[in-house]
């Protein structure tokens, strides 16, 4: 193994990873102030800002809060009534709106770690705010688990990118990982129905209708939206998707106000799980949020008969018509 190349003072170099977590450890378990961290380290105060933030993007550190604000706790009930749900998290709004995504997905990574048991089998979908549910879930390896992604990929590859969120989420669990090996949307409903007779993922399609728990989010039908943002569908269909009715998509499938897939040609293009294969799984978990996704979460709701909601205030208050 390579040698650590000494420091001036006659010293082996410290890996930055290793001053994470050493700053992490001050910061975080002892209580001291970033100064005083910086002190200790003999670093500069920016230096300690900097491995603090990194530590929080590589899940070296995660933050867990157990209390719940007793109007987090209201809008909680009053969803589950209002719903029909099982179980609803709601999470404090950020002070800005493109920090939703992080606070939900936080939310979400922690109710996910809590649920995994051995030998259990999980889809997962894609998107900013599964990308940052895996911030909040930590390392740890189960036996016989398997994560199965739900619908195709991405040619230009990022951290949103479906197969990059089942594998990720996989590596932390030590699970199995099965991927839609396809892109998420196909030239024409030919392809698709071409591909779906594929052995590989005519196998896989049979995994996601034995699932135990399935995490998905929702997007909107606006150039903000995930799947316009990153490009997989052009701005240009936007007007189109709007007329033929569409309010959000959930995998990709593309949804009006009653949870029913629009007739658009987009749709007869995505390679991904069918909205009737996910209303047969026994635990169908949304994580969304924010304002301008209320009417998208309430159709997805619909479309999946899902029991479990992980939401912001913003969006809570937007679900209950207040």
């Amino acid at each position: 193994m390579p040698k650590k190349r000494p420091s001036a003072a006659g010293r082996p170099a410290t890996a930055p990873a290793d001053l994470g977590v050493r700053a992490a450890w001050l910061y975080y378990v002892e209580g001291l102030t970033q100064e005083k961290v910086a002190r200790v380290m003999k670093v500069s105060r920016v230096r300690v800002v900097r491995l603090l933030a990194l530590a929080r993007e590589n899940g070296v550190v995660r933050i867990r809060i157990d209390a719940k604000g007793s109007d987090q706790i209201a809008l909680e009930r009053q969803l589950i009534h209002a719903l029909g749900l099982h179980e609803a998290i709601v999470v404090p709004s950020p002070a800005e709106d493109r920090m939703t995504a992080g606070v939900v997905g936080h939310a979400a990574g922690l109710y996910v770690a809590d649920q995994v048991r051995d030998g259990m089998s999980i889809g997962v979908g894609w998107g900013s705010t599964l990308s940052m549910s895996l911030k909040a879930i930590g390392a740890h390896p189960y036996d016989r688990l398997s994560v199965i992604s739900l619908l195709g990929g991405m040619t230009h590859s990022r951290a949103v990118n479906p197969s990059a969120v089942a594998r990720r989420l996989a590596d932390l669990f030590g699970a199995d990982c099965y991927q839609l090996t396809a892109p998420v949307f196909v030239a024409n409903e030919a392809t698709r129905a071409a591909l779906w007779k594929e052995p590989g993922l005519h196998e896989l399609l049979a995994r996601a209708r034995q699932l135990d728990l399935a995490l998905v989010s929702v997007g909107d039908v606006s150039g903000d939206a995930t799947l316009f943002r990153e490009g997989l569908l052009p701005r240009s269909q936007l007007s189109s998707l709007t007329a033929a009715g569409a309010v959000g998509d959930v995998l990709c499938h593309f949804i009006d106000e009653r949870g029913r897939i629009v007739d658009h040609p987009v749709c007869r293009r995505v390679v991904a799980v069918g909205l009737e294969e996910l209303r047969r799984v026994p635990k169908v978990v949304i994580a969304a949020g924010g304002k301008r996704k209320v009417v998208a979460i309430r159709a997805a709701l619909r479309a999946t008969g899902a029991k479990v909601l992980i939401t912001d205030q913003a969006a809570a208050l937007g679900l209950l018509g207040r």
